[in-house]
């Protein structure tokens, strides 16, 4: 068995303030007796965790106090431990700490604050970075630490004042024509400069396209882990982000952490997490960033902008009321029927993916795991079982009636309201009442509660 090496009593370890620096001309680099401090393109001070014996050297010729040592609570724990195994037989002996355990938690430690990215087209922000603050405001509370948006693009400082209005206390902002557009390239290098300047504990990202390009390129980048898709997050005790996310096919539910590497980070579908009251009064501190990119650095060049948006395409995710086919519905002509219901009730029609695959409904109306994640105020199942992939697209609507032949069907454990029977009868029932009470004023807009 290799030898390990038993952890010294820890000294602390020497961290840069962020934003007190001055890039003064490295005076702390040179006071260090152990090589632990590397110098940044900013001119700033890097520690490194592995080397740095807490001797506060660098502290001392500091001009601005731009550097501070900490003892974190894992290092109190080594602490409480050796004291212990001084006093306890050797047989009763407190498990060894390695240097390399020490220098990993001092090292994860650096990290602090919850960062949202908000994404943006055209200055147009998607509704889902507003959910992720909601969220992240909960994590943030667990860690005791700050919540921050991250806002990137050309002439965006509204994105800001709105993060504040939606829980964000501080936004770190990068504004420039470069950022016009969204490009791989230069927002993944933007996000990756602000992460190794200011350290932030966990990342939060739109589920979307654009999200789940960016977060893939900015993980791989800073080397730290990522988990996709994610419908539930949570902090254990120990700290540590709980990311958990449907596997094998929507099966089961798998919670995963990263235990090793930060930022932690995860993606989140739009609509998985309930949007936060908005208030307007909320201020918050923004930080301007300029990155050190030029045109001439980027290789993709945008020529021209199409809104591949078609006309009167239908938008099944911010709909208010959906009315759902599947394979009950038997064939692609009777989806006519679910059309007649959805309009009398001003919604849009969705499907399932059994309905998409046997070529009833196009994809884009596809509502579950492989589709799109809703929550409208009235979903209506017709002749869905309810398989997991698809409960995990619509779970969370206020308001679900499930129409089912089968009176076991899962579908049933969901929903709000059952009607157990045939549902190309049913159906038409549903449109013709609904038809009557409308001509005599009846309003069917559902209200959240």
């Amino acid at each position: 068995m290799e030898d390990r090496k038993k952890t010294k009593r820890p000294r602390g370890i020497a961290r840069l303030i962020p934003g007190k620096c001055i890039a003064c001309g490295a005076r702390c680099q040179s006071s260090c007796p152990k090589d632990a401090i590397e110098m940044n393109e900013q001119g700033e001070p890097t520690i490194i965790v592995a080397k740095c014996i807490g001797c506060r050297k660098c502290l001392k010729v500091c001009p601005t106090d731009a550097l501070e040592i900490y003892l974190t609570p894992e290092e109190q724990k080594i602490i409480a431990e050796l004291a212990a195994r001084k006093k306890a037989p050797a047989a009763e002996e407190a498990p060894e700490v390695t240097e390399e355990e020490a220098a990993l938690l001092a090292k994860l430690r650096e990290y602090r604050g919850v960062w949202v990215f908000v994404e943006q087209t055209a200055g147009e922000p998607a509704g889902v970075s507003w959910e992720l603050l909601g969220v992240g405001a909960d994590l943030a509370r667990e860690r005791g630490e700050e919540l921050c948006s991250v806002v990137i693009g050309d002439r965006v400082e509204h994105l800001c004042l709105e993060s504040f209005a939606y829980g964000a206390s501080k936004a770190y902002i990068i504004d420039a024509p470069l950022f016009h557009y969204y490009r791989t390239e230069p927002y993944y290098k933007a996000i990756c400069y602000l992460v190794r300047k200011y350290r932030p504990e966990i990342i939060l990202m739109g589920a979307t396209g654009l999200g789940r390009d960016l977060a893939g390129a900015v993980a791989t980048e800073i080397q730290t882990g990522l988990t996709a898709d994610c419908t539930g997050l949570s902090i254990d005790e120990r700290g540590y982000l709980l990311q958990t996310r449907p596997a094998f096919g929507g099966n089961i539910m798998a919670t995963i952490l990263t235990e090793r590497t930060r930022p932690q980070m995860a993606t989140v579908r739009p609509h998985v997490m309930p949007l936060p009251a908005k208030d307007t009064s909320r201020k918050g501190e923004i930080v301007s960033e300029i990155v050190p990119l030029e045109e001439a650095d980027i290789a993709v060049k945008v020529l021209e902008a199409i809104d591949e948006r078609k006309a009167g395409e239908v938008d099944v995710a911010s709909a208010d009321i959906i009315v759902s086919g599947g394979r009950g519905m038997r064939a692609k002509e009777n989806f006519s029927l679910l059309q007649e219901l959805a309009d009398e009730l001003d919604g849009v029609v969705g499907s399932s993916r059994g309905a998409v695959e046997a070529g009833w409904m196009p994809a884009e109306r596809q509502v579950g795991q492989t589709g799109k994640t809703v929550r409208p105020k009235l979903y209506i199942a017709c002749g869905i079982s309810g398989a997991i992939q698809h409960l995990v697209g619509m779970q969370d609507s206020d308001v679900i009636v499930a129409i089912n032949s089968d009176k076991n069907a899962p579908i049933f454990e969901v929903s709000t309201y059952g009607i157990v029977g045939d549902v190309l009868k049913i159906v038409p029932a549903l449109t013709k009442r609904v038809r009557e009470l409308r001509a005599k004023g009846v309003d069917f807009m559902v209200e959240r509660h």
